[in-house]
């Protein structure tokens, strides 16, 4: 992505406004938490911030032991990107940009299971090699949706209601 840079003015609170095209191209929602660093140079620098980020190695080992269990490829996002990958080749998944349908899903708190054409695809080139889906939302213990849980089945056998209840 190009570095963009725009000088804004700080008010008397404190606060800096970031232009809308910039908050809507690095997909920052009103309400989103950022962190903020300071550089040795002067730079105050602000970077999302991601709950599930940090718990990156847990979410791994979370998606590895789901995937042996069920037998089925296994996806864990934030809310903005696939961060564990299991079952499933990792380079064409880790660190993709979700899609729209499926930010769309998570932010409506709500489980989807599709199969054969109602796949929904989760990321942007996502070919959708699919035969069935379960999408479920990950929910804090603050009430706060910060990102989903996808159980993918590749095979003809879909995935079973036992399956989709775990």
């Amino acid at each position: 992505m190009k570095a963009t840079g725009i000088v804004r003015r700080i008010d008397d609170l404190g606060r800096v406004v970031i232009p809308k095209e910039i908050r809507k191209t690095l997909r920052i929602r009103e309400g989103d938490p950022l962190e903020i660093f300071t550089a040795k140079d002067g730079e105050v620098i602000l970077k999302k911030y991601s709950p599930i980020g940090e718990l990156n190695e847990f979410s791994q080992e979370y998606a590895e032991t789901l995937a042996e269990v069920l037998g089925y490829g296994v996806l864990i996002t934030d809310l903005d990107s696939i961060i564990a990958v299991s079952k499933l080749p990792k380079k064409d998944y880790k660190e993709k940009s979700i899609s729209d349908e499926l930010e769309a899903i998570i932010s409506e708190r709500t489980v989807k299971y599709s199969k054969d054409k109602n796949i929904l695809p989760l990321f942007k080139e996502d070919q959708k090699e699919y035969t069935s889906q379960v999408i479920m939302p990950i929910i804090s213990a603050s009430g706060d949706c910060i990102g989903s849980i996808v159980v993918v089945s590749k095979d003809k056998d879909t995935i079973a209601e036992s399956e989709e209840n775990l």
